[in-house]
C-alpha cells in the first residue's frame, strides 16, 4: 500500500510531464529555397530540439498554399514572403509577422543566346518567375520591370515554382528567369546562362519573414518565441559557418552528391550550397528601415489591385507586425 501511495503521484507527475512535452509540438512550413534555409537548418541541426520543441517541418510549393495552411489552422508558423500576410490580412485574416528571415536575393538569369543584356531587353521575351501575387512577382512587376521602363504587357511572365523555372530556362522554353538561390546558381552551372541583375544590390528588402496567426501567437506565444530562438541560432550558423550549414541542407536542393556542370565538371553539392549561402543575408530581426520597405511593397500591391482595403484606405503594415520577441530578446 505504501508503494502504491508513492507510485500514483509519481505516475501523475510523469503524465503531466508528458503532456507538457506534447504541448511543445509545432508545425513549421517552409519553401524549398535558400530564403527559407533558417527553418531547414534549425530542423536538421536540432536547434528546435535544443529549445525544447518537437517540430514537424512541412514543405509547400508556394507561399500562397503555405499561408492558406496557417489561416486554416493546419500550420502554426511559416517562413514565407511578407506579401502573403498583407494580402490575406487585408481580407480579414488574423496574421502576424513576428520575425525576419532573409533579405531579398532575386536574380535575373538569361540564356546566353537570348541577346538579353539589360532588364529593358526583356521586352517581348518570356520570363519564368513566381506565381502572381507572390513577393517575387510583386517586386518584379512593381520595381524591376517598372524601373526599366517596361509596361505590364511588355514581358510574358510565366508563374511557376523555382525548380520549374530552372527547367524551363535549361530547356530553352523561356529566355530568362527571376530566381532565388540556389536555383540561380544552379542554372548558371548547368546551362549556358548568365546573371544580368540582382534586386538586392539596387533595392534591398526583407524577402522572407516568419508569419503566424494571431490565435497561435496569443495562445502559444512562448512556443512561437522558442521557434524564433531556434531559427536565430540557425541564422548564426548560416552567417558564420556556411560550410557547416551547407552539409545540413545540401540534399534538400541537389539530390545527387555532385552537380554536373555544363563543362563536364563534378562539383560537390555542399560546395554549391555553401556558395549560395554566402551570397545571402539572413537576419532574425526586422529593422525600422525594413518595415518602411515592407510598407512600400504593400503600396505597390495596392496600386496593382492585389491588396484591397475598406474604402480604399492605405494598408498599414504595422498592424500585422509584432516585434515583441526581438524587443524582449533585446536584438
Amino acid at each position: 500500500m505504501k508503494f502504491t501511495r508513492f507510485l500514483i503521484p509519481a505516475l501523475t507527475a510523469l503524465a503531466l510531464s508528458t503532456q507538457a512535452y506534447a504541448a511543445e509540438k509545432l508545425r513549421v512550413g517552409y519553401l524549398r529555397v535558400m530564403d527559407d534555409a533558417q527553418a531547414i537548418v534549425a530542423y536538421e541541426g536540432d536547434f528546435y530540439k535544443k529549445h525544447g520543441l518537437d517540430v514537424e517541418l512541412i514543405e509547400f510549393t508556394s507561399g500562397t498554399d503555405l499561408i492558406k495552411a496557417i489561416v486554416g489552422g493546419q500550420l502554426d508558423t511559416g517562413v514565407l514572403g511578407f506579401t502573403n500576410a498583407a494580402s490575406w490580412s487585408s481580407r480579414g485574416a488574423d496574421l502576424k509577422v513576428v520575425g525576419g528571415a532573409q533579405h531579398g536575393f532575386h536574380a535575373i538569369v538569361v540564356r546566353e543566346d537570348s541577346g538579353i543584356e539589360t532588364v529593358a531587353d526583356l521586352k517581348g521575351k518570356t520570363l519564368a518567375s513566381q506565381r502572381e501575387g507572390s513577393t517575387a512577382d510583386t517586386v518584379l512587376r512593381g520595381v524591376v520591370l517598372k524601373d526599366a521602363g517596361l509596361a505590364p504587357g511588355d514581358v510574358n511572365v510565366l508563374g511557376v515554382s523555382p525548380q520549374v523555372a530552372v527547367q524551363s530556362l535549361v530547356g530553352n522554353r523561356v529566355e530568362a528567369a527571376f530566381l532565388f538561390e540556389p536555383q540561380a546558381r544552379i542554372a548558371q552551372l548547368v546551362a549556358p546562362t548568365k546573371q544580368i541583375y540582382e534586386i538586392g544590390e539596387v533595392w534591398p528588402f526583407p524577402c522572407m519573414v516568419v508569419i503566424t496567426s494571431g490565435e497561435v501567437l496569443k495562445n502559444r506565444k512562448e512556443v512561437v518565441w522558442k521557434s524564433l530562438d531556434a531559427q536565430r541560432d540557425a541564422i548564426d550558423l548560416l552567417e558564420n559557418k556556411p560550410d557547416e550549414a551547407a552539409k545540413l541542407i545540401a540534399s534538400y536542393f541537389i539530390a545527387e552528391p555532385t552537380l554536373k556542370t555544363k563543362d563536364g565538371k563534378e562539383i560537390p553539392r555542399e560546395q554549391v550550397i555553401s556558395d549560395a549561402i554566402k551570397s545571402q543575408t539572413f537576419s532574425p530581426i526586422l529593422t525600422p528601415q525594413e518595415i518602411e520597405r515592407m510598407q512600400e511593397i504593400a503600396d505597390i500591391m495596392q496600386s496593382q489591385g492585389a491588396l484591397k482595403t475598406r474604402d480604399g484606405e492605405r494598408f498599414d503594415v504595422t498592424r500585422i507586425v509584432d516585434l515583441e520577441w526581438q524587443q524582449a530578446r533585446k536584438l
